[in-house]
């Protein structure tokens, strides 16, 4: 990548993360993010009838489930909205003497910059509630889960520019139906339909199934390097150790799920770009 070509594509992210830090839907899940972690940090124990702060490893297993539900949800959403412009400022801005992969990537880096920004608001505050009340036990798992919440980030951002690549103005309902579908289908159907599908076939056959289902889905893929990051092996108990001997041991594991999201963060936005450069704007 040549400097000219890095220099146009930090000023379209300076430019992104600038109207992005101004938008109410950041600011609003920066607010929600932020207060339900601090919620999940100061009162994991009253749901078992204790009291008190929990402390990181606690913590961090409490917040996987947030992590999966809301991040990719915030992600489709607010970069449907930020990708998708109207006609006439899409026209003026791809008429630019600059490429439009250029412009996409640098409009999906300032995003991935606000919205890990949003985020890291909220981590900040929950790490420092848990730091003062039970210390530093466990951190390693917490700071797993940031990662984790980092790469879907990415994921469902690369996701949003294909959905939103080609369409403008009016079509913007219609990207953001899609983006809504693809949410539902990745964090709830998908691991209902693996389920299902699961339990008509054989044991060994069901396994199988199951377990190239968490390495195909990135929300599966970072709910089990999360989990399996804060509690090894006990965290699915014998499925766990299934996914081990499948994948080749803990290097393996942390080949194919590191490789399955690499794909996921990769391939999208160079499909979106493809989409791009076809489009008649």
């Amino acid at each position: 990548m040549s400097l000219e070509i890095r220099s146009q594509m930090w000023l379209c992210a300076k430019q992104e993360l600038t109207l992005a830090v101004r938008s109410r839907w950041l600011q609003i899940f920066a607010v929600v993010f932020a207060g339900l972690a601090l919620l999940v940090a100061s009162s994991g124990y009253i749901l078992s009838g204790g009291s008190g702060v929990q402390d990181f490893a606690r913590t961090a297993v409490s917040l996987v489930q947030l992590v999966l539900l809301l991040v990719p949800l915030a992600a489709l959403v607010f970069g449907v909205l930020e990708l998708t412009p109207d006609r006439g400022a899409a026209e003026l801005l791809y008429s630019q003497p600059v490429a439009r992969s250029t412009i996409l990537a640098g409009k999906l880096l300032g995003l991935f910059q606000a919205l890990v920004a949003a985020q890291a608001i909220g981590f900040g505050a929950a790490g420092l509630i848990v730091f003062s009340g039970a210390g530093e036990a466990g951190l390693a798992g917490f700071v797993g889960v940031v990662l984790g919440s980092i790469v879907l980030t990415a994921v469902f951002l690369g996701l949003a520019a294909l959905v939103s690549a080609g369409h403008f103005g009016r079509r913007r309902t219609r990207a953001l139906a899609i983006a809504m579908v693809i949410w539902f289908g990745g964090v709830v159907l998908f691991d209902v339909a693996a389920l299902g599908l699961a339990s008509t076939l054989r044991s060994g056959q069901a396994s199988r199934l199951l377990i190239t289902s968490v390495l195909v889905n990135p929300v599966d893929a970072v709910r089990t390097a999360a989990l399996m990051g804060i509690e090894g092996t006990a965290a699915f108990g014998a499925a766990s150790l299934a996914f081990l001997r499948f994948t080749g041991g803990p290097v393996g594991a942390a080949v194919w799920l590191g490789g399955s999201l690499l794909a996921w963060i990769v391939v999208p936005p160079l499909l979106a770009a493809i989409r791009l450069r076809r489009s008649d704007i």
